[in-house]
């Protein structure tokens, strides 16, 4: 027999799944041994009043676990000669398309401008030493996309778009944690993220299909209408009549190059602000109400969301236990973004705070046609470079200081490893962003007494929140809507934001190439 039931745990009882059993027995009023398993399908933090877990589990009195029922690795065919796919980027878009192409029986070929997740390393903490920035291997750029060593967060409100349980257990058939199936807010870490990522290619070369690193593309291959492949910047040509674009929300050159192809782009809205960083022991004692949460209890996140003059203005990619990063991907910017290890074990706790930004914004580039959005992000990006003295320091202000318009004497300890530099971010944001931040402030001050606070410190700049341009499709097929084959999917299409919304468009897109091509 088996029932759903609620548990309350208590910190200690949470961390130990012997307890579960004992906690479960006692509110069905059964002896423990009759018990024979649990298993948990939802787990949460509830600190409203006393903290404790939620639990709800799936409890099998005097009945095993089925072995159907227990997570097997996809068997995938072999599609070794079967007609070929190119995937260009190998993302989460690019990864979970190639797999599911594998799955209808189609071959991909995967193109990555970067290099694989392990050399990629080496790149990064150049990046992060402040001393050199690969613009084709970086924290957007390589095997695994931005989120691999960015944090690896996997909350993703699109469950209209596609299962997200089944990208869940895709990453746990590759070595993730099962605790990300339960978890309300399910999250990877950037120090596990790399072998699960190459895992998932290993997977995609023992069924056929193929891996080219470092191939920045530069070309498409056209002909009446229809796409036939694409060249790379060795000039390498790869033959296909269905390309899935998955090149993510930083890749311009691939926005330049479709237009060079004179295919439609769009600008479209995004938001850009701040990343702000307490000391992670100030958010436990705001969150939980403890001075000290012991072993059992996470860091402390936070989400917030308010209305400052008619906009949108929301914290984001919340880093509880993480540190600050260099996010750029070309010379003479600075782009600053979040990180947390498994562990999340940092002193620190930091987030993105953005305003949206809406057409009436990048009015003064409207020159730039379709690259109007991008222009404004870029400008303020090359603005903190400058104002930085031309170096990876990011410009930063404590958060008392920025509400006052005052430059900072001194900061406080960060963890943005590059360094800092004083700088009246207040000047340096577009006023209607600086403006609508400071009303944000007090607001998220009246939601967690205590979020303003000279302990914590804004970096500049957070401006890559989501794709500033969108490449439109048809979206019954997937299509490019000027194109035959290209399937623009992904973060950089403009459809998808993160690792899970990005991981289900890359599904649909390699499920409508599957359609197209009649093999389902």
């Amino acid at each position: 027999m088996r029932k759903i039931l609620e548990i309350k745990l208590n910190p200690s009882e949470a961390a130990d799944p012997l307890r579960w059993k004992h906690v479960a027995a006692s509110i069905l009023g059964i002896p423990q041994g009759k018990i024979f398993h649990i298993r948990p399908l939802k787990r949460s933090i509830d600190a409203r009043n006393k903290l404790v877990f939620r639990l709800k589990a799936e409890i099998f009195i005097s009945e095993h676990l089925p072995h159907s029922e227990k997570i097997t690795k996809t068997v995938y065919p072999d599609i070794s000669h079967r007609p070929v796919v190119l995937v260009v980027g190998a993302g989460p878009a690019g990864l979970f398309a190639a797999l599911t192409l594998i799955s209808n029986g189609l071959k991909p070929v995967i193109i990555e401008r970067g290099k694989d997740v392990k050399a990629r390393k080496y790149d990064i903490a150049l990046l992060n030493r402040g001393e050199k920035l690969n613009p084709d291997s970086n924290y957007c750029f390589g095997e695994g996309g931005a989120g691999t060593y960015s944090d690896g967060k996997l909350y993703t409100r699109s469950n209209k778009r596609g299962d997200v349980s089944g990208i869940l257990r895709i990453f746990v058939e590759h070595g993730a944690s099962e605790d990300i199936l339960i978890d309300a807010h399910p999250h990877i870490g950037t120090d596990r993220l790399p072998g699960i990522i190459a895992s998932m290619r290993r997977t995609i070369l023992e069924a056929g299909g193929e891996f080219y690193f470092n191939r920045r593309i530069t070309t498409l291959l056209i002909n009446k209408g229809k796409i036939k492949g694409v060249v790379d910047h060795l000039n390498n040509e790869y033959k296909a009549n269905a390309v899935i674009m998955a090149t993510g929300h930083s890749a311009r050159d691939v926005y330049e190059m479709l237009s060079r192809a004179n295919l439609a782009l769009e600008a479209k809205p995004f938001a850009l602000g701040v990343r702000v960083e307490h000391p992670q022991q100030l958010i436990d004692r705001i969150q939980y109400r403890l001075e000290d949460r012991g072993p059992h209890i996470p860091a402390a996140t936070y989400s917030l969301v308010t209305q400052a003059d008619g906009r949108g203005v929301f914290s984001f990619c919340m880093c509880p236990g993480g540190i600050i990063v260099p996010a750029a991907t070309e010379n003479r910017e600075i782009v600053v973004n979040g990180m947390s290890n498994s562990m999340r074990n940092s002193p620190y706790a930091n987030s993105g705070i953005a305003v949206a930004i809406e057409p009436e914004d990048w009015q003064q580039y409207n020159d730039a046609g379709a690259f109007a959005a991008l222009e404004l992000q870029r400008s303020l990006e090359q603005r903190a470079w400058a104002a930085s003295g031309g170096s990876f320091k990011a410009p930063a202000q404590r958060l008392t200081d920025f509400l006052k318009d005052k430059i900072s004497s001194s900061l406080p300890p960060c963890s943005y490893n590059p360094g800092l530099v004083s700088l009246p971010l207040h000047e340096l944001l577009p006023g209607f962003v600086a403006a609508r931040l400071k009303i944000a402030f007090h607001d998220f001050d009246r939601k967690m007494k205590g979020f303003i606070t000279s302990d914590a410190v804004l970096t500049g700049f957070e401006s890559r929140t989501s794709s500033p341009v969108r490449i439109p499709r048809d979206e019954q097929t997937l299509c490019h809507s000027q194109l035959e084959g290209l399937y623009p999917c992904g973060e950089g299409s403009g459809y998808a934001g993160g690792i899970v919304s990005s991981a289900m468009d890359g599904q649909r897109s390699a499920q409508a190439v599957a359609v197209k091509m009649g093999v389902i």
